[in-house]
């Protein structure tokens, strides 16, 4: 085969830093618009969905194969937490905390992954930021050195 061929969506999950209800509802909804603009204009990385909590976003991508997965999140997570305290949104310094969450989503369950993300308002009112990361880990199997 002359060409590589890649599909690979992944539904990232990165929180605000110390797990903070930072994220506020005055800022929310421009917040995914710019995520989703740096993902797509810069990172020409297809976005499906984008959501989350106060503490947390979600997002179901397509990851371009030019960059990896540590060089998507270290370039949205520093350039939207510049973009939060530029603009002044919170009367705090805003951080993400460190490090991410990144799983592969295969076609056959895009839909399924990207209805959970759009219903994350009603999804944590029965389960925390926490005890949704700890299902992630043990749903896929993550190790310690994996983490």
């Amino acid at each position: 085969m002359s060409h590589s061929l890649t599909k690979i969506w992944i539904h990232g999950i990165f929180g605000t830093k110390n797990r903070e209800a930072l994220i506020k509802s005055t800022f929310e909804n421009e917040l995914h618009i710019h995520l989703k603009n740096k993902l797509e204009n810069e990172l020409e990385c297809t976005v499906r969905t984008i959501n989350g909590n106060k503490n947390h976003i979600h997002i179901l991508f397509l990851l371009n194969p030019n960059y990896s997965i540590r060089e998507v999140f270290k370039t949205i997570k520093g350039e939207s937490s510049h973009w939060i305290n530029q603009n002044d949104f919170l009367h705090t310094k805003f951080s993400w905390q460190i490090g991410y969450g990144a799983f592969s989503v295969s076609e056959s369950q895009l839909k399924k992954v990207e209805l959970y993300i759009k219903n994350q308002k009603e999804h944590h009112k029965q389960m925390t930021f926490e005890e949704e990361y700890e299902k992630f880990i043990l749903k896929y199997k993550v190790k310690e050195g994996n983490r």
